[in-house]
C-alpha cells in the first residue's frame, strides 16, 4: 500500500487529495480538502500558509509520494506567474520533507480517469466520486487534486518525476 498526495496548485486556492493505492490497482479515499489561502493579507503570506498546511498534511497524513498537476496556460502573464510561485511553494515544501514529486499534464489527467483530454470538469468529479467510492459533491479543487493522485496511483508512465538526491541539503553552490 502506497500513501499518495495529490496537489492541485492555486494562488488563491490548492486543492489537497490523499489516497492510498493498493499493488491490485485499487484505490481508497484517505482526506481530501481546499486550503482556502484568501485569508492572509498579502500574497507572500498566502504562499507561507500553503507551506505551513502542506507541512501539517504531511505530518498528520505521512504521504510516500506526491503527485502535482502542471501549470496551464492562464489567462494573463500577472495570473500564470502567481500560480507558478504557488507550485513553487508547495514544491519547496514536499521537496523538504524528502517526499519524491510526480508531476502530470492536465490533459493527461482527464485522459486518464475519464478517456478524453478534452473532458470537462464535472466529469472528472464524477469518474473521481466513483472510483474512490465517494457519496456527495466535492469540492473542484480536491476533486482535481484527488485526480491527479489517482493518475498517478493508476503507474501513468508519463509522468515527469523530479527527485533530489539524498544528500541534496549538504551541497554547496560549485562543488559536487
Amino acid at each position: 500500500m502506497i500513501r499518495i498526495l495529490g496537489i492541485d496548485p492555486g494562488s488563491q486556492r490548492t486543492g489537497i487529495g490523499i489516497i492510498d493505492a493498493d499493488s491490485n490497482g485499487a484505490s481508497h479515499f484517505i482526506h481530501c480538502e481546499t486550503l482556502s489561502l484568501l485569508k492572509a493579507e498579502s500574497f507572500p503570506e498566502r504562499m507561507g500558509l500553503l507551506a505551513e498546511a502542506l507541512d501539517r498534511i504531511i505530518v498528520e497524513h505521512r504521504p510516500q509520494q506526491v503527485a502535482v498537476e502542471t501549470v496551464f496556460m492562464a489567462k494573463g502573464a500577472q495570473s500564470a506567474l502567481k500560480l507558478g510561485q504557488a507550485r513553487g511553494a508547495a514544491l519547496a515544501t514536499v521537496v523538504r520533507a524528502g517526499l519524491p514529486v510526480h508531476e502530470y499534464a492536465p490533459r493527461l489527467i482527464k485522459q486518464s480517469l475519464v478517456g478524453t483530454g478534452a473532458a470537462e470538469k464535472t466529469q472528472v468529479q464524477m469518474m473521481v466520486a466513483t472510483l474512490l467510492r465517494l457519496e456527495g459533491r466535492i469540492q473542484a479543487d480536491a476533486a482535481d487534486a484527488l485526480a491527479v493522485a489517482l493518475t498517478h496511483a493508476h503507474g501513468n508512465a508519463h509522468a515527469t518525476t523530479r527527485q533530489l538526491p539524498p544528500d541534496w541539503r549538504g551541497r554547496r553552490r560549485g562543488r559536487r
